[in-house]
């Protein structure tokens, strides 16, 4: 009777490991399906000492362009089947979805950088090309002040009143181009017919025309005296 016994025991615990492989063989890819990742589930399954497995859990995700994810380990468990099939699952479930959320997290964290990086190349590239126009701008009216300088130097005031920049191109610099127009209009009397201010002309004043016409009167009558004193001098001899 004991004997009917162990052997009726024995076979219960074949069935039930029978059962339980049936169950694991079944439901494992069911529980994989039920992980939260993103990327490719890697699991490498060795032997170990003492009929314990030694089973490595790596996640790979190809669309996380960051080389950091390389330096992640894999999970590695060494425990004896029965406890593999017991809490496998209630192990790996945690980890592999903080390791798939950081792969993610850096992969966005990448794409953002290289938009920065993309806007920061295009607002330094805008920065850049506004600097040379300013600089260029700014040579090009200091280019034109001097010519100004030098033509007021020489006395021409009408050639250098035309060289002054104009106030809409150099809008920046309007109050001083205001001010050396006028300056330079005040050496003129009135404006021309182009707007352009003449210079200053010194009419003769009444006492200047008659003594003109006075030296001239005396000039008359000196001649006249000449004339006469010839005459008689040639009807003497």
């Amino acid at each position: 009777m004991d004997g009917y016994i162990r052997e009726t025991d024995s076979n219960q615990r074949v069935i039930n490991n029978a059962l339980k492989f049936t169950a694991m063989s079944t439901s494992f890819f069911n529980q994989v399906a039920q992980l939260d990742f993103t990327g490719v589930l890697q699991l490498n399954i060795s032997k170990g000492a003492e009929n314990n497995l030694i089973v490595s859990v790596m996640l790979n995700n190809e669309q996380c362009g960051d080389n950091a994810k390389n330096l992640i380990p894999p999970l590695t468990f060494n425990a004896t089947p029965q406890e593999f099939d017991e809490g496998f699952f209630k192990q790996i479930t945690a980890p592999i979805q903080t390791v798939s959320g950081l792969m993610v997290d850096m992969e966005k964290f990448l794409k953002k950088m290289e938009e920065v990086k993309k806007q920061s190349a295009m607002e330094k590239e805008k920065t850049e090309k506004a600097k040379k126009e300013k600089e260029a701008k700014d040579k090009k009216y200091k280019e034109a002040m001097t010519k100004v300088d030098a033509l007021e130097k020489e006395g021409k005031h009408r050639e250098a009143l035309i060289k002054v920049p104009n106030v809409t191109e150099f809008p920046e610099e309007a109050d001083e181009i205001r001010k050396r127009k006028s300056s330079l209009s005040d050496k003129f009397s009135a404006p021309s017919l182009f707007g352009i201010v003449d210079e200053q002309t010194e009419e003769p004043t009444t006492t200047q025309i008659k003594d003109e016409e006075y030296e001239q009167q005396v000039n008359e009558l000196y001649s006249e005296c000449e004339d006469s004193y010839c005459d008689e001098k040639e009807q003497k001899y």
